[in-house]
Parts: structure tokens; C-alpha cells; sequence
């Protein structure tokens, strides 16, 4: 259990790592850095998804045949939908954005920002719990070091979110203290959420390809939906993509070796 908890702490200490970077920095974050950034989180969710949420996923439902697909993508059509739904519901500003997306709000611009990344920082707090929640149940296809690689994968993309948010909340005014209380409170969901997600899936282990898939498609919806057009947009660059594809072979390289 000490593991379990360990593995859901991770994640939050890579974004109070990142967050703490407005401790040493002295300007901005420039337009490349965050591109460089941004990528480099999204090539990382990408893979996560991929190898240790929907393959799993697709083993665990071996029984089924030709049909093994079918949980996945039933579960990854609900995770998609989950987002979809918070999406809507919950007031929140994109970074490099000035309307506010969801329902009317007088939330201040800071509290809209910061509830941005916490949204999408529930479903990675969801895919590590259920990843564990799998170690837990005695899962074949799931090992302890296929947990800790997701882990440690989050919490690597996590650091550059902890800095994207603390970083220019003061330089918008707010005190390194408060900024790095902010961007680091952005990432406590992710421990909440994969705790409960640990609960749930302890009690409906016939469930857990649906809960793997679903994480999957409400992390992939994330990816789709804010960091891909945050770091394509403006002037044309290569950097998103490049950082991309490093966070993605990351990812895939820590999955293999540590799964």
C-alpha cells in the first residue's frame, strides 16, 4: 500500500516542482518555451494513453475474442464524454486565451486559469489510480513497474504545467508565494481523484478495462481539445511538434523498460 501511495504522490510533486520555478526564474516564460513545453506534456499523455491505458485495456478483455477491442472503446468513448461534460460545466480560461470558456462566472481571471489545469489534470489523476487500482486487484497485465513508469511519466509532464501556470501569474502581478501556491494547488486533484479512482476499482474489478479506456479517452480529450492548438497556434513552428515527439518516445521508452 506505502507503493500505492507513493505512486499517487508522484504526479503532484512534478507539478509543485514546475510551479516552484517561479522561485528562480526571472522573466518570462518565452512563446517557444511554452510551445517547447506544452508539446513535450502532450507527446507524454499521448503515449501514456496509448501503452499503458488502452493496450492494457485490450489484454484484459482477451476472453472476449474479435470483441476484445469493445470495453476499450466503450470506455474510451465515456472518458471522452466525461471531459466533454466538465468542459461545460466548469468556468475556465486557456492560457493565451482572454474568453472564458464554460458557464457565466464573476471568478476572477486567476481562478479561471488555474481551474483550467486542474480540469485536465483529473483525468491523469484517474488513469494512475486506476493503474494501480489494477496492481492491486493482482491484474496480469498490469506490473508495478507499468505503474511507477505512468507515474513518474505524469509527474514529468506535470513539471512544465507547474511552470506554465506559476510563471506568468507573476509576472501579471501576483507574489512568487501566491503563484507558486496556485500552480502547485492546481495538481492536488490528481491524488484526490486517483484515490478515489483506487476505491472504485477495488470494488468493480470486472470494470477495470472500462476504467483504463476511460481514463485514456478523458486524457487524450485534454490533449486534443487545449494542448495541441496551445502549442500550434500563432506564428508557425517546428517546436511543438519536435517536443512532441520527445515526450512521446519518453513515455513509450519508460513503459517498456520499467512494464
Amino acid at each position: 500500500m506505502r507503493d500505492v501511495v507513493l505512486g499517487l504522490l508522484i504526479p503532484l510533486a512534478g507539478t509543485v516542482g514546475g510551479a516552484g520555478c517561479v522561485f528562480f526564474m526571472r522573466r518570462a516564460l518565452n512563446d517557444t518555451l511554452q510551445r517547447v513545453m506544452t508539446g513535450f506534456a502532450s507527446g507524454v499523455m499521448v503515449a501514456a494513453s496509448v501503452w499503458s491505458l488502452l493496450i492494457p485495456a485490450m489484454e484484459q478483455s482477451g476472453k472476449l475474442g474479435r470483441l476484445s477491442f469493445l470495453p476499450a472503446v466503450v470506455g474510451f468513448l465515456l472518458g471522452i464524454m466525461f471531459l466533454l461534460l466538465l468542459d461545460h460545466l466548469t468556468p475556465h480560461l486557456h492560457r493565451n486565451t482572454t474568453s472564458a470558456e464554460g458557464p457565466a462566472s464573476r471568478l476572477s481571471r486567476t481562478a479561471k486559469m488555474v481551474l483550467a489545469v486542474t480540469l485536465h489534470n483529473i483525468p491523469e489523476g484517474m488513469a494512475v489510480g486506476v493503474v494501480y487500482a489494477g496492481l492491486l486487484a493482482g491484474s496480469d497485465d498490469i506490473t508495478a513497474g507499468g505503474a511507477l513508469a505512468l507515474s513518474i511519466g505524469i509527474a514529468i509532464q506535470n513539471f512544465p504545467e507547474g511552470a506554465i501556470i506559476s510563471m506568468p501569474l507573476h509576472f501579471e502581478g501576483k507574489s512568487r508565494t501566491k503563484s507558486f501556491l496556485y500552480g502547485g494547488l492546481s495538481g492536488i486533484v490528481e491524488p484526490v481523484f486517483g484515490a478515489l479512482t483506487v476505491a472504485a476499482a477495488g470494488l468493480i474489478v470486472p470494470a477495470m478495462p472500462y476504467l483504463l479506456s476511460f481514463a485514456a479517452g478523458a486524457m487524450l480529450y485534454v490533449v486534443v481539445e487545449e494542448l495541441i492548438p496551445e502549442m500550434s497556434a500563432g506564428r508557425h513552428s517546428d517546436w511543438g511538434v519536435v517536443s512532441f515527439s520527445a515526450g512521446f518516445s519518453l513515455m513509450m521508452a519508460l513503459d517498456v523498460a520499467l512494464g
